[in-house]
């Protein structure tokens, strides 16, 4: 049957147009979403919009890095790269954990000179600013949430998002927070609580690269069943 004689059919979810598409996309919502958050966060003063708008820097990094090492691994294998570029994806998932790693040594330094010295925040330019970057980084987790099985890459960059939406879900519940007499001790909390859920991305993702890279036994496969 030719597919062009059916326009109705819908591209299957493995096909890697369609998965490059959506990695653009998602990319696409998080610069708009990082750029929002910074702006929001510095006329607010909120640490956590700027915490969570760093977050979404590494998310595009993770889905720039995803797709550049997608088109890399799809190259054919040469006499130089006898199995091609493949593992070039691995690479780049720990090279995402890395740039969370920074990440949060930056958030919790910051978040605890704010704990000793906490600062009034504006909730009218907090709220709706973490409301929207929540939609956004629901949106993108929705556009991914059934690439990530088979490929660790795309799987580094959903985590990314997945974390990044719970993330943006902590700031929104501290902006509710910020009029009550706890607020300015909330905002510098919700930025620690995102700097450990990234430490802890970021530590999984190389555990996972890791055994990739020196070619352990896959996660869940018992080698002693077969032998």
């Amino acid at each position: 049957v030719n597919r062009a004689d059916m326009p109705h059919m819908h591209l299957p979810i493995d096909d890697p147009k369609n998965l490059d598409r959506r990695l653009w996309m998602s990319m696409g919502l998080n610069l708009s979403v990082t750029a929002v958050e910074v702006v929001g966060g510095v006329l607010s003063g909120s640490l956590g919009l700027l915490a969570d708008a760093a977050h979404n820097v590494s998310d595009v990094a993770a889905l720039g890095l995803a797709i550049a090492a997608r088109r890399l691994g799809r190259r054919p294998a040469t006499y130089r790269y006898t199995y091609g570029l493949k593992r070039t994806e691995v690479l780049a998932a720990m090279l995402n954990a890395l740039v969370l790693a920074v990440i949060t040594v930056f958030v919790v330094r910051e978040a605890i000179a704010r704990l000793l010295h906490p600062s009034p925040l504006l909730a009218n330019v907090m709220l709706p600013v973490a409301m929207l970057a929540l939609l956004a980084n629901l949106g993108s987790v929705l556009l991914l949430r059934r690439h990530d099985r088979h490929d660790l890459n795309v799987r580094s960059a959903f985590l990314h998002l997945l974390q990044d939406t719970l993330s943006s879900l902590v700031v929104v519940i501290a902006a509710l927070l910020v009029r009550t007499r706890i607020g300015p001790y909330v905002d510098p909390i919700a930025a620690l609580l995102i700097g450990f859920g990234v430490a802890r991305s970021a530590v999984s993702i190389v555990w996972q690269a890791n055994g990739t890279l020196v070619e352990a036994t896959p996660h869940g496969f018992d080698l002693e069943t077969m032998v």
